[in-house]
């Protein structure tokens, strides 16, 4: 059930008419940004306002003319994702934070320095971003941004996207229980397994995840495997 307390309105003006319409804020940004969430869930009230401070109901005739329906949880949707989400200051600084995150972690884990084929920290994508003064958009996909970011932020640090190939050897005694962790992390480009039990692959990744890897790789084999970026 959604709280009317914490129900924010989304608001779409067609002509001189203004609709709007209750509804969650987390459950209509999902929603807005292309999440399978149903309508029925989010909506705090079934009616369509012209004011939804003041309590005033849409007119049905207006809303069947810019619709072509008067069914509510149709009207609302189209309200929702063609019209403007009033989100509080909190819940739009709560959302950035989250899809910043999002953008700067995969960034992080798919890109490198490419003048010494190193993965950049999380720290030095942040600050760069910082520096070139990029606005994270709340409704913009996170690969559509990631562009924006990555082009606001080369003249700055070097970084480019990129995968990397590695080498490993696993020993007999820890090749059985690694091979499925291994082959999971990374694309498996040529495997074989050894006379003495011990396991060789080579392995594809981006090329931010290579320090994960070589520590997924020294935790399976409590260090005692060899690995060689190629």
């Amino acid at each position: 059930m959604v709280s009317l307390d914490e129900a924010v309105i989304a608001r779409l003006k067609k002509g001189k008419n203004q609709f709007e319409v209750l509804v969650d804020p987390d459950g209509a940004f999902a929603l807005k940004r292309g999440e399978d969430v149903k309508m029925e869930d989010i909506l705090a009230v079934e009616s369509v306002f012209s004011d939804a401070h003041q309590g005033d109901h849409a007119a049905e005739s207006d809303i069947e003319n810019t619709f072509s329906t008067s069914d509510v949880l149709e009207v609302a949707e189209q309200i929702l994702m063609h019209g403007e989400l009033q989100l509080t200051k909190e819940q739009r600084k709560r959302i950035l934070e989250e899809k910043t995150r999002q953008v700067i972690t995969f960034i992080a884990q798919n890109a490198i320095n490419p003048q010494t084929k190193t993965p950049h920290p999380r720290a030095r994508i942040e600050k760069a971003m910082e520096e070139a003064k990029v606005h994270i958009d709340l409704f913009k996909g996170v690969d559509e941004q990631v562009n924006i970011v990555m082009k606001a932020i080369r003249p700055i640090i070097p970084i480019r996207f990129e995968e990397v190939d590695v080498a490993v050897k696993i020993p007999a005694e820890y090749a059985a229980k690694s091979y499925g962790d291994v082959s999971k992390f990374a694309t498996l480009l040529k495997n074989e397994w050894q006379n003495d039990g011990s396991w060789v692959a080579v392995v594809r990744m981006p090329a931010g995840l290579q320090n994960d890897f070589y520590g997924l790789v020294n935790h399976l084999t409590k260090g005692d495997a060899e690995s060689k970026l190629l």
